[in-house]
């Protein structure tokens, strides 16, 4: 397997999905604590782009306009013609990221193993990293250190918020009650949600028994949107941050006492930035997709039956949601108030 020398030049393909992004930082970080003289192109859809410009070892965001379809691939190709890379590292599978990777210019192209490349991804490389028994989503990142000999310890997202977003800062923590959890009630996939009048219950007994502020967190779709008037209208008072900018989501989630998350993009982000977060998991694996190696124990795990001893895979399980109760997830918030509240307070002071 090649490895890494000095001063590469090294673009990353991995395009789409913000929690995926978060979970790409921290091979980003390794490499350029290996190398500092390196340099970091990261192909990036807008989405995902707005959360991680202005990272410290990220050195350049390169745009693929994916709502314009093959236009935008074009365009891609355009502004790819004139870089050359010494190493390009493709950490998706799908056909697009192929073709990107096709695009560039490099000797090494390192991708997936076979049995993992979909779409006929591997044909798009020139090596690929050994094949590997299913394991966490950062793990199979973390894969591609270790085939170039790079040490992923210790594990840094530096996500942020970041000197320059101070003044940011004070402006959003200003508008907010103190102290408060982020309650983030939104998801891409109706498989992932929970029930509005549950968010509400949680939401009162957060103010009425922990003396913690709900603030509700995500986007602007139209079923977040009526979600969160749905928890207003069964007598929940939050206080709502849907639709704001992703770096101010960060700026939210590091201030927080608390996050309870559906399994989307801010659970991720909460644990990069240490926040413990609740993780609410019936759609997707935990083991695979869930909180990485911390606040396992905050988990609400309906995605497995009581006592089943699921192995990691990618399977989906629909209708899961639903067994989520509100005492499950106070369970887990009085757990929190036990194990983290007084260490967080110490850690801050």
């Amino acid at each position: 397997m090649t490895s890494a020398k000095p001063g590469r030049r090294i673009c990353i393909v991995m395009m789409s999905a913000i929690g995926d992004a978060v979970h790409v930082l921290p091979v980003i970080t390794a490499f350029k604590r290996h190398d500092p003289s390196s340099k970091i192109t990261w192909i990036l859809q807008p989405g995902p782009a707005s959360l991680v410009r202005g990272h410290p070892d990220v050195d350049e965001i390169l745009i693929f306009e994916n709502g314009r379809g093959w236009r935008g691939l074009l365009d891609l190709r355009a502004a790819l013609a004139h870089r050359e890379f010494d190493l390009v590292i493709d950490l998706q599978v799908y056909l697009k990221a192929g073709l990107v990777t096709s695009f560039t210019r490099a000797p090494v192209k390192l991708g997936f193993d076979r049995a993992r490349a979909r779409d006929l991804n591997w044909l798009f490389t020139t090596e690929r990293i050994p094949s590997h028994a299913p394991q966490h989503v950062q793990d199979q990142y973390l894969e591609f250190l270790a085939a170039l000999r790079i040490s992923a310890e210790p594990l840094k997202w530096k996500l942020g918020p970041w000197p320059g977003e101070l003044a940011t800062r004070d402006r959003v923590l200003g508008a907010l009650p103190r102290p408060f959890a982020t309650l983030v009630i939104g998801a891409t996939h109706r498989e992932k949600e929970w029930m509005p009048e549950r968010w509400a219950e949680v939401a009162s007994a957060l103010r009425s028994d922990f003396g913690i502020e709900p603030v509700l967190a995500g986007g602007r779709s139209a079923r977040e949107l009526e979600t969160a008037r749905l928890i207003e209208a069964a007598g929940a008072h939050t206080h709502s941050t849907l639709g704001v900018p992703l770096r101010e989501l960060v700026t939210i989630l590091e201030a927080s006492e608390l996050v309870i998350s559906l399994d989307t993009a801010p659970l991720h982000m909460s644990v990069a930035l240490e926040r413990p977060v609740i993780s609410l998991m019936g759609y997707n694996n935990p083991k695979r997709v869930g909180p990485y190696r911390r606040y396992h124990d905050l988990i609400v795990d309906a995605y497995g039956d009581p006592g089943e001893e699921y192995p990691i895979a990618y399977a989906h399980r629909l209708g899961r949601m639903p067994r989520i109760t509100v005492r499950d997830v106070l369970e887990r918030v009085q757990r929190w108030s036990s194990v983290y509240r007084d260490r967080a307070a110490s850690t801050r002071s």
